[in-house]
């Protein structure tokens, strides 16, 4: 019995020493951890304080790789492109003078209009303020930017990001293709890399670099806006300014007023494009934006250095609809293609061996059905002096290719 009231009493006596054991290496861990989160509170306010005293913080080892981490995962394939990049990046201000023309308040009032005893509206000279956005292509000061930004300029200042202004000066324009090249009087200054737009992958990061609303003027710092590649290859019609946009590169990188001109750059900080046009209900973005592609500027620029693209060519050639008696009268099945009425004397067409009723059935390989088809074709393809025009046409049963050499037109004689 005596036996059994000791082990009983031993029993406890061990529960209890087992009990008091692990609570003590609970209460250890626990204060230990409390220790450490206490280390941790110190050692971020120092960091604060040393910050605010502009004084280096003075972190453990811990803390430091934090930080590394951390500043290594700011520091992206979009940040490294801008910086790259941002520093060729130009603003562009400049003085425009447009032609206005001023109406009688009375003339749409119809009855007024009748009978306005034939005075002519009346037309003046404006000077007005533009601006706009540019990027250096070569360290000599040449700068590449739309047409539309300095069309009509008479004077032109670049801003960068130094600081800097400059006046600049137009080298070349093309019109029709909306790009201007402009120098300054400078060297070794930092330029853009020209990247690829063949390569170019629907999908793929890109920034859109530039001065919208004139934000350059506050600290002569470009504003950026990233997004992708929407869709490649978007053609658009000669709008009414007479400027046809073929092959654009679309994307949702915001772009606004004073982006014309500005670059578009890839993930790798080179210039795919350059930012000419929005679609817009408001005048704002509404993430619908297209960019001219780098290939086609870059083949420009050495006919932009001997003054701009010489677009000033002729054909020589008057061509009319076929009616169906005329097709029938030719031996044709249809009334597709136009039929050639006149060719000018020694006329690029006339040099190529076009005659008058000949069927022109295609031109430059794109099938045409009557003569508004003819002038879109021409009207909306990237033609210059010297360029080739290849005519499939149709003349006494047989088909033939006449490749027809486009020349300047010649001055009106006196």
């Amino acid at each position: 019995m005596r036996l059994i009231s000791y082990f009983i009493i031993g029993l406890l006596v061990g529960t209890a020493a087992v009990f008091l054991y692990h609570r003590d290496r609970t209460l250890s861990h626990e204060v230990e951890a409390l220790r450490l989160q206490s280390s941790a509170f110190q050692s971020l306010s120092t960091a604060q304080v040393s910050l605010e005293s502009d004084k280096p913080p003075s972190f453990g080892s811990t803390s430091t790789v934090v930080q590394s981490e951390i500043e290594t995962s700011r520091h992206n394939a979009i940040t490294r492109a801008i910086a790259r990049t941002a520093d060729a990046v130009v603003g562009i201000n400049v003085i425009q003078v447009r032609q206005v023309v001023s109406r009688s308040p009375f003339f749409n009032d119809p009855f007024f209009r009748e009978f306005s005893f034939g005075l002519p509206p009346r037309v003046f000279r404006q000077k007005v303020e533009n601006l706009g956005s540019g990027f250096i292509i070569s360290s000599d000061g040449y700068i590449v930017t739309n047409e539309h930004v300095v069309q009509g300029a008479i004077e032109i200042v670049v801003t960068t990001t130094s600081g800097k202004r400059y006046n600049a000066r137009v080298v070349g324009t093309d019109h029709l293709l909306d790009v201007a090249l402009l120098k300054v009087d400078e060297q070794n200054l930092p330029c853009v890399e020209w990247g690829d737009s063949d390569d170019c992958i629907t999908g793929e990061w890109v920034i859109a670099i530039g001065n919208p609303y004139g934000l350059f003027a506050v600290n002569d710092q470009p504003s950026v806006t990233v997004g992708v590649i929407s869709a490649l290859h978007r053609d658009f019609d000669r709008n009414d300014e007479g400027r046809v946009y073929s092959d654009m590169i679309q994307t949702d990188a915001s772009i606004n007023r004073g982006n014309s001109g500005g670059p578009l750059v890839n993930a790798l900080g080179q210039g795919i494009g350059m930012n000419t046009m929005i679609f817009t209900e408001t005048g704002g973005s509404l993430g619908i934006g297209f960019a001219i592609p780098s290939a086609r500027i870059r083949s420009m620029i050495d006919e932009l250095m001997k003054g701009g693209v010489n677009r000033n060519y002729w054909i020589g050639v008057v061509a009319n609809d076929l009616n169906r008696m005329m097709a029938i009268s030719l031996g044709l099945n249809s009334t597709d293609g136009v039929i050639v009425s006149q060719v000018e004397p020694r006329s690029p067409a006339g040099k190529a061996g076009i005659e008058p009723a000949d069927v022109i059935l295609e031109i430059n390989s794109r099938k045409i059905r009557s003569t508004q088809e003819a002038r879109g074709v021409i009207d909306n393809a990237d033609l210059k002096v010297g360029d080739n025009l290849t005519f499939k046409i149709y003349r006494e049963g047989k088909i033939r290719e006449v490749v027809v050499k486009l020349e300047e037109l010649p001055e009106p004689r006196g």
